[in-house]
């Protein structure tokens, strides 16, 4: 298992859809294994498989109090969302120092392939469901700040191309 460096905003890659995965391999399980170990060492609660400049539809979360209960995922989609919002500071190592408060779906059901390559639906609540919709929009070229208004962004990336520059 690897730390791996992530990539820096604005890195094309970022901003790219990720390629879904078409089966399980060994090789699949390497990568989780690195973003696991990347992901602990933020520490953090999720990380997309873009974020480290791997363009494949892999994310792996976990936000439980200790650690070891990562859920390790490919091609996760969004089947059910909650229409009730949970706001929540979202940040990301591609883009230190900065962060924003952003409303998403409190409860969401993913589908997904899990690490035995079988097909498996899943509820997450709170801060569960917030990051795995996080990791998602990786895998979807998008970053949570692409969530704020427009406005609000241009703020948001004028005050983070500052710290960028220090």
């Amino acid at each position: 298992m690897t730390v791996r460096p992530f990539v820096p905003w604005p890195d094309k890659r970022l901003k790219t859809p990720a390629t879904p995965v078409e089966e399980i391999t060994d090789e699949i399980r390497d990568i989780w294994a690195d973003m696991v170990e990347t992901m602990d060492a933020m520490p953090g609660y999720g990380l997309g498989a873009p974020q480290i400049g791997v363009m494949q539809r892999l994310a792996v979360v976990d936000c439980s109090d200790k650690r070891g209960q990562a859920v390790l995922m490919a091609n996760p989609e969004v089947l059910h969302a909650s229409v009730q919002l949970r706001e929540h500071e979202e940040a990301s190592p591609n883009l230190p120092g900065v962060s924003a408060v952003i409303a998403r779906p409190r409860a969401v059901t993913v589908r997904f392939l899990n690490a035995e390559g079988e097909t498996e639906e899943r509820d997450f609540v709170g801060l569960w469901a917030t990051s795995v919709q996080h990791q998602i929009d990786h895998l979807n070229g998008r970053m949570y700040f692409d969530h704020l208004k427009p406005v609000k962004r241009k703020m948001f990336l004028t005050r983070a191309q500052k710290l960028r520059r220090r």
